[in-house]
């Protein structure tokens, strides 16, 4: 039988955390869980072992009991940060305002569902429990989302989980993975999330960190747009950091071949620099720079020697995570001319061979760069 993609796409992309258009108020049929359950018993599992245990909640003194639970467990903080943040435009706010809509009313919900599995993680780090467990919950989701049903993940209340498990009658040996709240949606139009990272720019092709931007040849050529992606979590807020990033002495600090740039006017998008570079075995060169992206604090780009064709294409992407800013810096390499593309045309019988090597140079550089920058504001705050 040939699946419709499109079909199945859309039931991926579109099963969300639905919290503020659960339908309190309309019972759920025991039959629609137990066949999204066969659906979800589906999905792969360690050694074939058909381990996973599936929890069941309608009894309402028990429901409200996981409330108060699920409050204590961290419920109460959220309605408190939902209240403070509610008005200011905060990232967060309308997040908090549907986690907070949650812990208020989950006894509400007409079924608590709580997966299980059959065993204790070894705390080893390693698969083997939950990597046999969390697809199958998944499935379960978006069996629901089939169905016109929908939940959302929560993991919140696993601070209590032995207060749960002694409520529930969880043996010591059965591990607990999340709690979903599930109930008929409010409509169903919903749409894919915005995710702000495409594929090409976290997928790696052969070794971590090496990306391709175009199609991928066999060897690996410079048309096809290679790659490299680092990153750091930094202990400092985005503005900390955009200070760091977007002054064109500080790089020079920590990469093996950058050493400055000057600005050939006011920093912005479209304006021009100029980036002084030294290695022991080439010496000196310049490149002229064109800043095609400058939006403080979040994206600081630049195209080497011509902007349509540029030689490289650079960029820092400066993220907002809990507690402080994700870094991104990337490049790719190409299609314009370069000193890459000297070298290849002095030996086009191992481009893939240059390519890689080059890869694995400017991956150490901008490892050491990133990590440069993250020492810098952190000492800063």
């Amino acid at each position: 039988m040939q699946l419709d993609p499109a079909l199945v796409d859309a039931a991926l992309t579109t099963t969300r955390a639905v919290r503020r258009r659960l339908d309190f108020d309309r019972d759920v049929a025991d039959a629609l869980l137990l066949d999204c359950i066969d659906v979800a018993e589906q999905a792969p599992t360690g050694g074939n072992l058909g381990s996973r245990r599936w929890l069941i909640i309608r009894d309402q003194a028990t429901k409200d009991r996981l409330g108060e639970l699920y409050r204590d467990a961290g419920g109460d903080w959220v309605i408190e940060t939902a209240e403070r943040l509610a008005g200011t435009g905060h990232p967060n706010e309308r997040m908090m305002q549907g986690a907070a809509h949650l812990a208020r009313n989950l006894s509400r919900a007409p079924v608590l569902v709580i997966p299980t599995i059959l065993g204790r993680h070894d705390g080893s780090g390693r698969p083997g429990l939950f990597d046999s467990v969390i697809q199958a919950a998944w499935s379960f989701m978006v069996a629901l989302r089939a169905r016109g049903l929908g939940t959302t993940w929560t993991t919140m209340y696993l601070n209590r989980a032995d207060d749960v498990a002694e409520l529930l009658g969880i043996p010591e040996d059965v591990t607990q993975v999340c709690l979903l709240p599930v109930a008929y949606t409010i409509g169903t139009d919903f749409s894919p999330s915005r995710r702000r990272i495409p594929a090409r720019e976290i997928a790696y092709f052969d070794r971590y960190a090496m990306t391709i931007a175009g199609e991928r040849s066999e060897p690996l050529r410079l048309g096809d747009g290679p790659g490299v992606v680092v990153e750091v979590d930094i202990d400092a807020p985005p503005d900390r950091v955009w200070a760091l990033v977007s002054d064109l002495d500080v790089p020079g600090r920590f990469s093996e071949e950058y050493v400055r740039g000057e600005w050939q006017g006011p920093p912005g998008q479209g304006a021009e620099f100029v980036g002084h570079n030294q290695r022991d075995d080439i010496g000196e060169w310049q490149v002229p720079c064109t800043v095609v992206a400058w939006d403080p604090p979040a994206r600081f780009a630049w195209h080497t020697s011509d902007p349509d064709q540029p030689g490289a294409r650079w960029r820092y992407d400066l993220e907002p995570i809990p507690g402080g800013t994700r870094l991104r810096h990337l490049v790719t390499l190409g299609p314009g001319r370069s000193g890459l593309t000297w070298a290849i045309r002095a030996d086009p019988a191992n481009e893939a061979a240059i390519i890689a090597d080059r890869q694995h140079t400017l991956r150490r550089s901008m490892q050491a760069t990133v990590e440069g920058i993250k020492a810098l504001a952190e000492q800063a705050g």
